[in-house]
């Protein structure tokens, strides 16, 4: 470690878990209890779900906060390569405020829902700061694994492969990665929800499937795939369909 990396204040990506405080890390809530800055994304107009569920941490410490502010969200599709470069530029305006309290000697907590590492964005400031700065990363239980928890039924058996997929991705793609799995994810549905279960139906996996909202959190609610009526999902949702592979 050179010099000028012994004077900048540690980089943490927080895994806060799935959205339950007493699902924290005891390593997450000590350095929590400890943070002088904290940073954490959220939509626009909202205080964050990241931020709202370390309030009881963090309320009485008051460390200094830089709320993240998407700039898009669903307003453009992904498709569209102005949300690529809208979303860059937000992420390199981030770093910059997040290296500039590192420079300042200022250890500075950024705190993930769920895993840092998993279909995160603090992923997008680790590959921008990695090189340069003192980054640690914390990790943290998955909103999948909580959902599959909440299904009451083990995920995966023996010599089962489990592929974990987006709602987003085009539908040939999916239903080829549905038919090859023995154990299934799907994340990121909301309005895809409709594609998502005409794949499922195809595959020969719509019986095997539960709807897991909010997994974890207050609202949990576990539905079966064949049982549910409404067109649409919310944000927080996740799909499950367990293996059935080799036992004793």
């Amino acid at each position: 470690m050179n010099i000028k990396q012994q004077k900048q204040g540690r980089i943490i990506g927080l895994g806060l878990g799935p959205g339950a405080i007493d699902l924290l890390s005891v390593r997450a809530d000590r350095l929590l209890r400890a943070a002088s800055h904290i940073a954490y994304f959220r939509k626009q107009g909202t205080a964050g779900r990241a931020r709202t569920l370390v309030a009881p941490i963090i309320n009485d410490t008051a460390p200094e906060e830089f709320a993240m502010e998407y700039p898009v969200t669903t307003e453009i599709p992904v498709s569209d390569p102005r949300y690529n470069q809208h979303l860059s530029e937000f992420y390199d305006n981030c770093t910059s405020h997040i290296a500039a309290l590192s420079d300042a000697g200022h250890d500075v907590i950024i705190l993930c829902e769920g895993d840092p590492f998993f279909y995160g964005s603090f992923m997008h400031l680790f590959t921008r700061l990695e090189a340069d700065y003192p980054v640690e990363v914390v990790p943290g239980i998955t909103g999948m694994s909580a959902a599959w928890t909440a299904t009451g039924l083990p995920m995966t058996w023996g010599d089962d492969v489990m592929v974990v997929l987006m709602g987003t991705m085009q539908t040939k793609k999916m239903l080829a990665a549905l038919k090859s799995a023995d154990a299934v994810v799907i994340m990121k549905i909301g309005r895809h929800f409709q594609s998502v279960k005409t794949c499922l139906l195809e595959a020969g996996l719509a019986e095997r499937a539960y709807i897991v909202c909010y997994a974890a959190m207050a609202n949990q609610a576990v539905y079966r795939l064949s049982d549910y009526r409404d067109d649409t999902l919310p944000y927080f949702s996740i799909i499950i369909v367990h293996g059935q592979g080799r036992r004793p």
